[in-house]
């Protein structure tokens, strides 16, 4: 967290292991107020020494009447800086207080009405569309009314000393409650979702009310930090950038060439796992428009070779991981050696890796995280590494990257590899490559790529019967998959239009040698994720 004392107001997210954590830090960077995640046990000296204006305690699965729950104790609220506690920051909060929590009736999961029973701070001038009529909550209707959105199995039953309530539902008699001395609250909704209408002001109202932060994170502000933090590490040391051409790759090196110049050498390896006509782009670009130094290394073969009979998709990634590092560290001795590696890792990857940030699960590895060897000859440059997709692509039209690159879809670290379910052989790679172009050109035909947040064809590991040209035909299946997000961590599938589908079908089918079927992929994540590995 190197760059984060430029930041005068800045919050402190505490993760007690909610899926929704993500979706806190991105409502308080929206509201241009810099934010970072922290495990919940993050210990109090470290808390005090990046002295936040206020913390945030996130929800989280477990029950804070488990004696094995994830807890504090009182002294975080002892700082003297505003606390908001969420769902289970709230539970937590009055039970180390000395208030009650037990098991509520029954589980309280979607949609509840959110009476408000104080106007000032944290509910102050809601808007007038966030509010609704509620005859049975509240029959005088003098109370605002607001659409909530719940997830919880405990309730407070019993406040703390010298807490109010500020808010109830029809089935949670403490769903808001404010500490105004100590400027503690705690509320047993989720503000941070878009269910809850007006959570967005209610944040706002926290961060700039109560905690007295100004909306001073911008992206020019992340621009001229990050710029700042990577000279302060980098010194006089080269750096080499892993250059896949994909958005996150590309902004980290507009990003660290603006911090560095011509220290900065990229190295764009072709591993047989691109994009059709990828490595053409990519040079073009990033030679021509950036006048970078950019390297590009054929090494198919080699990535193929160590790929050869290899089926399992993590397995996959920590070998293309590794290869991507040894190609890496040849190169550098070739150019003279190279004290730092700069990557394009985002928020998003760290999340689905590791679970160092609180009580949640990896996912899968992604090559530019957990895929790492243990032992490298670089150390790492991440200047991206807090940030989501959607931040990153800014940060990129800040620095004056062509849109052809920052609107792209993500594309895997591992390219096609995890594309390709089964042996991956350069035969496979082909043909996938061949059907992703297709898919691609015919959304871009219809207007319809930029509103898909990704989309790309898998090559399935089975064969089926089909007709052509009246003779019986065993041959390879694709499936087509597009999805609309906002970050990534959560995605639903894309409603391309029937008629869309049927082209990008029909088109695959004739033109693509050895595919005789299409099939469109419709899960939403989660539970599936956007990739097939």
């Amino acid at each position: 967290m190197d760059d984060s004392a430029c930041y005068r107001d800045r919050v402190l997210i505490l993760d007690f292991g909610s899926q929704y954590t993500q979706l806190i830090s991105r409502r308080v960077r929206e509201a241009e107020v810099y934010c970072e995640i922290v495990p919940y046990d993050w210990p109090l000296e470290e808390i005090q020494a990046w002295a936040p204006q206020g913390l945030i305690l996130s929800g989280g699965p477990a029950s804070v009447t488990d004696p094995a729950s994830p807890s504090r104790g009182a002294e975080i609220f002892d700082l003297g800086v505003p606390v908001l506690g969420v769902c289970y920051g709230m539970q937590l909060m009055a039970k180390e207080l000395g208030g009650e929590v037990e098991a509520a009736g029954e589980r309280e999961y979607g949609r509840a009405h959110l009476a408000v029973d104080d106007e000032s701070d944290l509910f102050a001038n809601l808007p007038p569309d966030a509010l609704v009529a509620d005859e049975a909550l509240d029959p005088s209707g003098a109370r605002p009314i607001v659409p909530v959105w719940m997830s919880h199995g405990d309730r407070v039953a019993r406040l703390p000393e010298g807490f109010e309530v500020i808010g109830h539902t029809s089935g949670c008699p403490v769903a808001a409650m404010r500490h105004r001395e100590k400027r503690l609250y705690g509320i047993q909704f989720h503000p941070e979702v878009v269910h809850t209408l007006g959570g967005a002001e209610m944040l706002k109202n926290f961060l700039y009310g109560v905690c007295g932060s100004e909306p001073s994170w911008t992206v020019s502000s992340f621009v001229e930090a990050a710029t700042e933090a990577i000279r302060g590490k980098v010194g006089g040391e080269r750096v080499l950038c892993a250059l896949s051409g994909g958005v996150d790759s590309s902004v980290t090196a507009a990003l660290v060439h603006r911090a560095v110049g011509e220290k900065l050498t990229c190295v764009f390896v072709d591993n047989g796992l691109l994009r059709k006509g990828e490595a053409d782009e990519v040079m073009e670009v990033f030679s021509d428009h950036f006048n970078m130094d950019v390297r590009l290394v054929k090494a198919a073969g080699r990535f193929l070779s160590q790929l050869k009979g290899v089926e399992d998709p993590e397995e996959k990634r920590r070998r293309i991981g590794a290869e991507f590092i040894a190609v890496f560290e040849e190169e550098a001795r070739k150019l003279g050696g190279f004290g730092f590696l700069a990557q394009g890792t985002l928020y998003p990857d760290v999340i689905e890796s590791t679970s160092t940030r609180g009580p949640s699960d990896t996912i899968k590895t992604h090559h530019n995280v957990g895929g790492l060897p243990e032992e490298m000859d670089f150390e790492l440059v991440e200047p991206l590494r807090e940030l989501f997709k959607d931040e990153a692509r800014a940060v990129g039209r800040e620095l004056g990257i062509p849109e052809a690159i920052v609107g792209r879809h993500p594309f895997p670290g591992p390219g096609l590899g995890v594309r390709i379910l089964g042996e991956v052989t350069e035969e496979r790679c082909d043909l996938l490559r061949e059907a992703d172009a297709i898919f691609i050109e015919e959304l871009r035909r219809s207007d319809l790529y930029d509103s898909c947040w990704q989309a790309f064809c898998v090559l399935l590991p089975v064969k089926s019967v089909g007709v052509m040209g009246d003779e019986r035909t065993y041959e390879q299946v694709v499936a087509v998959r597009a999805v609309t997000s906002v970050d990534g961590m959560t995605a639903d599938w894309a409603h391309l239009p029937p008629e869309v589908l049927g082209r990008i079908s029909n088109r695959i089918i004739n033109e693509v040698k050895g595919v005789n079927r299409v099939v469109y992929d419709i899960s939403s994540k989660p539970p599936a994720t956007i990739e097939w590995e």
